[in-house]
C-alpha cells in the first residue's frame, strides 16, 4: 500500500514544483516588464499625459491621443515636438536628456491663452509628460483646457494660412452652393458685384463648372473688370461636399500664347523656305518639318506627320533613291551612324550626288536638349552653273593658249585674270606660281627687269588702272636678249585691259649676186 502511494506522491510533488516554478517565472517577467502605461497614467493622474521610453510612445491618455494626428504611433516624439514647439519654445529636442528622478516644467509662450505648463518627469527609465493649465480649474478638468488651447493654436495657424493664400479656395455643399470661401475668393467676388451691392449669403459662384461627376482638373477663365484671369482648377470630394482650388495661371497662359505665336511664325517662315528642314528630338523622332522637305525627299506628308525616327526617314529616302547609293548596305548603315554622330557634334555637312542627277547639300546641326536639325538644299542648278562656268573658263584658256602671241588680261582693279602659254614662254614665268601678287605694278616691274629700260611700263600701269574711255595704243620694247617685242594695249568690257606681246619679225631682203655670164645671156 505504502509502496503504491510513494510514486503517486512523487508525481504530485513534481507537478506542484513545476507550477510554483512557472508562477515564479511569470512574476519575474511581470516585474521586469514595463507596466501598462495606460494603467499608470489612468490611476496616477488623469488628463493630458504621455509616457515615453526613449523616443517611443508607450501610452497616452485619451485627451493626449486626441492631440496626435490620426494613425501616428511608435516614435511619436518628433511629431509631438513639431506640433508643440510653437506653444512651448523652450521644449528640449531630446526627452531622454532629463535626469533620473527629476521633474522639469516648461511654460507656454506669452500669447497662448489660457497659459499652459508642460511637466516632464523621469522615473525608472521612463519619461512622463503632463500638459495642464498654469492654474488648474476647480473641477480639475485641466486636460480639456490644454486640448482646447492646442487646438486653438492650430486653428489660428490654419486660418492665417488660408487668409494669406494666393490660391482661390471654396467649398460647395451637396446642392452645389458655395458654403465657404477664403479671402482671395471673396475679393474677386466683391469686385464682380454690381455697384452699390454688398456681398450676401449664399456666396456667388465665380466659375461655371460642370457637375462634380464630370469635373476634371483643367484651366478656367474668370472675366474681371480689368481683363480676363486664368486659373488651373482642381477639386476634391469630402463626403457630400466638394473642395475646389484655383491656382493663378496667367503667366502660364501668356507663355503658352507667346510660344504658340512663335511657333506659328516659325511655321509660316519654314513654309516659304526652299530648303527642306527636319528637326528630331533627343530620341531621334521627327518633331518638326516644312513642306519643302516632302518635295525634296519625295516622302509623303502622311509619313512625315506620323513622326518617324531618323533611321526610318533615311530608310525611306534610300528606298526612293534620294540618298547616294553605297556599295553595300552595311557600309550604308555605318554612314547613317556617322551622319547622326557628326550632326550631334555640329560638324556634318556633305554634298550628295543622287542617282537621278540632282545634287543636295545636307547640313546637320545640334540643337538644345540633344535635338538634331537637318537641312536639305537642292544645289543642282548651282552645281550645273559652276560646271558650265568652269567649262567656259577651260574653253577660253584653251583658245588663248592656241594664240601665238603672248596674251595677258587685267581686271579694272589691275589684277591679272588670264594669261596664255605663249606669255609664260616669252617672260619665262607663270604668274600663278612665281608671283603672289599678280597685279599690274608687280608684273610691270618684272617686265622692266627682263627688258631694256623704257618708259612704256609706266604708261602701261596708268592705262590699265585708268577709268573711263580709253584709246588702244601700242609700243615697242627690246628684251635683254636683243629681241624686239611689240606691246599692244586694248580696252575690254567692264574696264578690263588686253595686252598682247608680239615678237617683231625682221625681214631681210634677198641678196642679189652679180653673174656676168647670166646678165650677158639675158641681154
Amino acid at each position: 500500500m505504502i509502496a503504491t502511494l510513494i510514486p503517486a506522491l512523487g508525481l504530485v510533488l513534481s507537478a506542484a514544483l513545476l507550477a510554483l516554478t512557472s508562477l515564479a517565472l511569470v512574476a519575474a517577467w511581470q516585474l521586469r516588464r514595463p507596466q501598462r502605461v495606460g494603467t499608470i497614467l489612468a490611476e496616477d493622474r488623469p488628463g493630458t499625459a504621455f509616457l515615453f521610453h526613449g523616443d517611443r510612445l508607450l501610452d497616452a491618455t485619451a485627451e493626449a491621443l486626441a492631440l496626435l494626428p490620426d494613425g501616428e504611433s511608435g516614435r511619436a516624439w518628433p511629431q509631438l515636438l513639431g506640433r508643440r514647439a510653437p506653444i512651448f519654445p523652450d521644449l528640449p529636442d531630446g526627452i531622454a536628456d532629463l535626469p533620473e528622478g527629476s521633474t522639469l516644467s516648461f511654460a507656454s509662450a506669452a500669447d497662448i491663452r489660457p497659459p499652459l505648463v508642460l511637466r516632464g518627469e523621469r522615473m525608472k527609465g521612463l519619461t512622463r509628460l503632463t500638459l495642464e493649465p498654469a492654474r488648474r480649474s476647480a473641477d480639475g478638468e485641466g486636460g480639456d483646457v490644454a486640448a482646447h488651447a492646442a487646438l486653438l493654436s492650430e486653428l489660428q495657424t490654419q486660418r492665417a494660412l488660408l487668409a494669406r493664400a494666393p490660391v482661390l479656395m471654396w467649398k460647395e455643399g451637396p446642392t452645389g452652393a458655395v458654403i465657404w470661401a477664403n479671402p482671395a475668393y471673396l475679393i474677386r467676388a466683391v469686385e464682380l458685384l454690381p455697384d452699390g451691392e454688398d456681398l450676401s449669403w449664399p456666396l456667388p459662384g465665380l466659375f461655371t463648372l460642370p457637375p462634380v461627376a464630370d469635373r476634371r482638373p483643367g484651366r478656367v477663365k474668370l472675366v474681371m473688370r480689368g481683363g480676363a484671369e486664368w486659373f488651373d482648377l482642381s477639386s476634391a470630394t469630402v463626403g457630400d461636399e466638394v473642395l475646389n482650388y484655383a491656382v493663378a495661371a496667367n503667366s502660364a497662359v501668356a507663355a503658352e500664347t507667346a510660344l504658340r505665336e512663335f511657333m506659328q511664325t516659325l511655321t509660316k517662315t519654314f513654309a516659304d523656305l526652299p530648303i527642306g528642314l527636319a528637326i528630331f528630338d533627343r530620341s531621334r523622332v521627327l518633331q518638326l518639318f516644312n513642306p519643302a522637305l516632302a518635295g525634296l525627299t519625295a516622302l509623303q506628308p502622311e509619313f512625315l506627320i506620323s513622326r518617324p525616327t531618323l533611321s526610318a526617314v533615311l530608310d525611306a529616302m534610300r528606298a526612293k533613291a534620294m540618298i547616294p547609293e553605297p556599295k553595300d548596305y552595311r557600309s550604308w548603315r555605318k554612314q547613317i551612324m556617322r551622319v547622326e554622330e557628326e550632326a550631334s557634334s555640329g560638324h556634318f555637312e556633305e554634298t550628295w550626288s543622287l542617282p537621278g542627277g540632282q545634287t543636295y547639300r545636307v547640313i546637320g546641326r545640334p540643337h538644345p536638349n540633344g535635338a538634331l536639325a537637318f537641312m536639305f538644299e537642292d544645289i543642282s542648278t548651282e552645281v550645273t552653273r559652276t560646271r558650265r562656268y568652269r567649262a567656259d573658263l577651260e574653253l577660253g584658256q584653251s583658245v588663248i593658249d592656241a594664240v601665238d602671241d603672248a596674251v595677258a588680261v587685267f581686271s579694272q582693279a589691275g589684277q591679272l585674270v588670264m594669261s596664255n602659254r605663249a606669255y609664260a614662254q616669252l617672260w619665262n614665268h607663270d604668274p600663278a606660281v612665281l608671283l603672289s601678287d599678280a597685279g599690274i605694278g608687280t608684273l610691270a616691274a618684272w617686265w622692266g627687269e627682263h627688258s631694256a629700260p623704257s618708259l612704256l611700263w609706266d604708261d602701261a600701269i596708268g592705262y590699265v588702272t585708268a577709268f573711263g574711255d580709253r584709246t588702244p595704243w601700242e609700243g615697242e620694247i627690246r628684251l635683254l636678249d636683243g629681241r624686239m617685242v611689240t606691246c599692244r594695249f586694248r580696252p575690254l568690257a567692264g574696264g578690263a585691259t588686253l595686252i598682247t606681246f608680239s615678237l617683231a619679225v625682221v625681214r631681210i631682203p634677198p641678196l642679189r649676186l652679180e653673174n656676168p655670164v647670166r646678165d650677158r645671156l639675158r641681154a
